[in-house]
């Protein structure tokens, strides 16, 4: 099973970018499987959010929380801390929206983009930066994620945050 751990702060998308993840994994039919849940309390805009995403060839079962993810996808730089190493597996890596190197993490300028493309917010880019970096699904199956559960008038630009952020990751 390939666990997904997103950490953003309210109102930056982490879960709706944790549910894109998950249809588009399970549209591709089969044996393809996801779950996509948040967790937060009665937060404000702007608190820490984390969500998750299951991705298996088989139904999932455990609906817990992520104990030692795949991937872990920052949204907000802030919210890196060293603990968050020790939950990762062995092969898992670290994706933050940051304009910084550093060895413990793949840097991608996620708000440059989103700025480029007049996004409010990172969600799409860094779900397009997370794909380009580990195949878990194609920017196919994001886009036809995007057209059949976000709102029509943000589409267009959502589709092309995805694409534009797999194709800079690739470089």
């Amino acid at each position: 099973m390939k666990e997904i751990l997103w950490l953003g702060r309210g109102g930056q998308g982490a879960f709706t970018a944790a549910k894109l993840l998950g249809a588009a994994f399970a549209d591709k039919g089969g044996d393809a499987y996801s779950l996509a849940f948040p967790s937060f309390g009665p937060e404000r805009r702007g608190a820490p959010v984390r969500a998750f995403t299951k991705l298996d060839n088989r139904p999932i079962l455990d609906r817990s929380e992520t104990e030692k993810a795949d991937y872990i996808v920052i949204l907000d730089e802030t919210l890196y801390t060293p603990a968050l190493q020790k939950l990762l597996k062995a092969e898992g890596r670290i994706l933050v929206n940051t304009r910084k190197q550093s060895p413990d993490w793949i840097a991608f300028d996620g708000d440059a983009l989103a700025a480029a493309l007049h996004l409010p917010v990172v969600n799409t880019v860094m779900l397009g930066a997370l794909s380009g970096v580990s195949d878990a699904v194609t920017d196919e199956q994001l886009v036809t994620a995007i057209d059949r559960y976000l709102s029509p008038k943000i589409r267009e630009k959502n589709k092309q945050a995805v694409c534009q952020a797999v194709r800079e990751v690739r470089q």
